[in-house]
């Protein structure tokens, strides 16, 4: 007889900074699957300022990368128990979008950028989220192929969403390419694609790029 329980849980997040409450722009940035959230953040210091937050949320979920000791990486979920790991990543999420924003007397925009499995895993979490999404960066990955239509139609209407990948990443296929580009059309947005001639990694001239266009 299986039974399940909540309880309080502790788990970290990294900033760019310490939020004032006047940065206009907050970036929320999900790593892929087997990373640290403290590694990912440095990806993205570069483009910090007074202006501009960067918020790297970590997985719950940690294993050794090889063998039973040395590096560890987190993950966002596994097979194993799948539906309660997403229902505990939403609960983390909203609660830290919570403690994030209660210092802004103004909401400032925000930025989702999700790698790899973070990519499907930020589609998920921000279909649900109830603040407003000025912009879905998705990197190496795509929407989950759970999302609800319908609810992410709604969710992402005024939201600019963006798919990017490497020109040499063996992780996203021509089929996988496909199938992201008629789930936009699905959901009444334009392929709007940014490829860079690396693999699957987080590129900093294409960031550069992106944060340039106006975020």
């Amino acid at each position: 007889m299986k039974k399940s329980i909540q309880f309080q849980y502790e788990t970290p997040y990294y900033q760019s900074h310490e939020p004032t409450g006047k940065e206009q722009a907050v970036w929320i940035v999900l790593h892929g699957y087997g990373q640290l959230a403290e590694f990912f953040i440095r990806k993205f210091l570069p483009h910090d300022s007074e202006e501009r937050l960067f918020i790297a949320p970590e997985g719950t979920n940690h294993s050794y990368l090889k063998d039973f000791q040395g590096r560890v990486g987190a993950n966002w979920m596994t097979s194993y128990q799948r539906e309660t790991a997403i229902s505990n990543n939403h609960r983390y999420l909203n609660r830290m979008m919570e403690e994030v924003l209660s210092v802004f007397e103004k909401a400032p925009r925000i930025h989702l950028l999700g790698f790899s499995q973070g990519a499907a895993t930020a589609t998920r979490w921000a279909s649900q989220w109830e603040g407003r999404l000025d912009s879905l960066i998705l990197w190496g990955g795509g929407f989950a192929h759970d999302l609800v239509l319908e609810v992410a139609k709604e969710k992402f209407a005024s939201t600019e969403v963006i798919l990017v990948h490497g020109l040499k990443d063996e992780l996203v296929t021509e089929e996988s390419k496909k199938r992201q580009e008629t789930l936009l059309l699905e959901l009444g947005k334009p392929l709007n694609l940014l490829t860079f001639s690396g693999g699957h990694e987080i590129d900093p001239k294409t960031v550069e790029r992106i944060i340039n266009q106006g975020f």
